[in-house]
């Protein structure tokens, strides 16, 4: 059984998944968690700041670990990068788009209102950044060429999760996936 602040930090990191960090409030938080109010004081001493900041450190490095699960899986890395953009789009379906980026979410309505965390999106997508540099690097691209795409893969997966969530239709993902597809083909041959 998870402990409470396993709860409280699984809980915040899904709700803000849907609804931000300003759309989430402490209320809510442990009233989904099923927890005491007083747990949040007691993990997070320094209240929501510190809870949003390692909640987002910690789906940082859950998508991240996804990330790595669905490139290892591959066969190559055009094929992991379809995979993971259908997979992307699926998820979405699924949960009737409201389950995006927890890390986007938070880094479009924080970027310039919320220093620390703007720095912990920021330092999630950097670690991001270095993961897929490190798999494409691996299917020979250069150092400067693997960074290069992998911020045009993110930037295409982060745009289309914006673009389908508005438009309750996958469309933009699945051009997103065919392009990036198509990119990486061509980057490693």
């Amino acid at each position: 059984m998870a402990s409470t602040k396993e709860r409280i930090m699984d809980t915040t990191a899904g709700l803000f998944q849907r609804y931000g960090y300003t759309g989430t409030g402490l209320k809510q938080i442990v009233a989904s968690a099923n927890a005491p109010f007083g747990s949040i004081y007691h993990h997070f001493p320094n209240g929501k700041a510190q809870l949003g900041e390692e909640v987002i450190r910690h789906s940082g490095r859950m998508y991240r670990e996804l990330f790595e699960a669905i490139f290892a899986a591959a066969p190559d890395v055009e094929t992991a990068t379809s995979d993971f953009f259908l997979g992307a789009a699926e998820t979405l379906r699924q949960t009737d788009y409201a389950d995006a980026c927890p890390i986007e979410t938070v880094a479009l309505e924080v970027a310039s209102t919320n220093e620390p965390l703007r720095k912990a999106t920021a330092e999630v997508f950097e670690s991001w950044i270095a993961a897929g540099t490190e798999r494409f690097r691996a299917a020979g691209l250069s150092a400067h060429e693997a960074r290069g795409l992998t911020i045009v893969f993110l930037s295409a997966l982060e745009g289309a999760f914006v673009l389908c969530r508005a438009s309750k239709t996958t469309e933009a993902l699945e051009a997103a996936g065919a392009h990036m597809t198509a990119a990486v083909r061509e980057a490693v041959t």
